[in-house]
């Protein structure tokens, strides 16, 4: 075989190894790349459910000192009723709250007649609070019970915040009637809850 054509073979076999390892190499990079993205994706995942959890938790214990201290607000997202219906509020201006002996339970429905009780569309209940308990169980969620008593208002109340968050429902139960309601929402301490309060009226 002639030296030219023994160059070309030569030639033509280390360009087509060239190739098929710079191809090699592409692939390996390609996939390199999808499992770094994957690595940092999970690793954002992980920082993100990391800071989530943080933050309840940190949100879970300001609930919690708040109800030791005996000032905070639950704004509600929700009121259920006892027949089972459930009305979607507004939270500033649903609520139930403690601060300085003083109790509140307000409600307020954004399509009721404006010339209700508390002028919000609901009424507005306060109280002085009475024995007031508060317990854990073993799954880590808090319960308080305290009596509110007034002219307007005689009626027992149920707190219970969910496990490292400041999730929350608070029951109320009036002694005289039936009409019992849960408000769900969250629990801030009372200085730095969104509450708006309407004009006190009777139940």
């Amino acid at each position: 075989m002639k030296k030219g054509k023994i160059y070309l073979v030569l030639f033509v076999l280390l360009f087509t190894g060239i190739s098929q390892l710079a191809a090699q190499e592409k692939r390996m990079t390609r996939k390199e790349k999808e499992a770094a993205w994957r690595a940092e994706r999970m690793k954002k995942r992980a920082l993100e459910e990391r800071e989530v959890a943080h933050n309840d938790s940190v949100a879970f214990m300001q609930a919690v000192n708040a109800l030791k201290n005996g000032s905070w607000a639950l704004e509600a997202s929700n009121v259920t009723f006892d027949n089972g219906v459930t009305r979607f509020v507004t939270e500033s201006t649903n609520f139930v709250s403690v601060n300085e002996g003083q109790g509140v339970v307000q409600t307020a429905f954004d399509n009721s007649n404006i010339s209700s009780p508390n002028g919000l569309g609901g009424i507005t209940l306060e109280g002085q609070i009475s024995g007031a308990e508060m317990r854990t169980d073993n799954e880590g969620n808090i319960y308080l019970n305290y009596a509110i008593q007034s002219n307007e208002i005689s009626a027992t109340v149920s707190v219970v915040i969910t496990a490292n968050t400041n999730q929350a429902t608070a029951t109320v139960n009036p002694n005289f009637s039936s009409r019992q309601m849960t408000m769900s929402g969250y629990i801030y301490p009372y200085n730095s809850a969104g509450i708006i309060e309407g004009s006190s009226g009777y139940y």
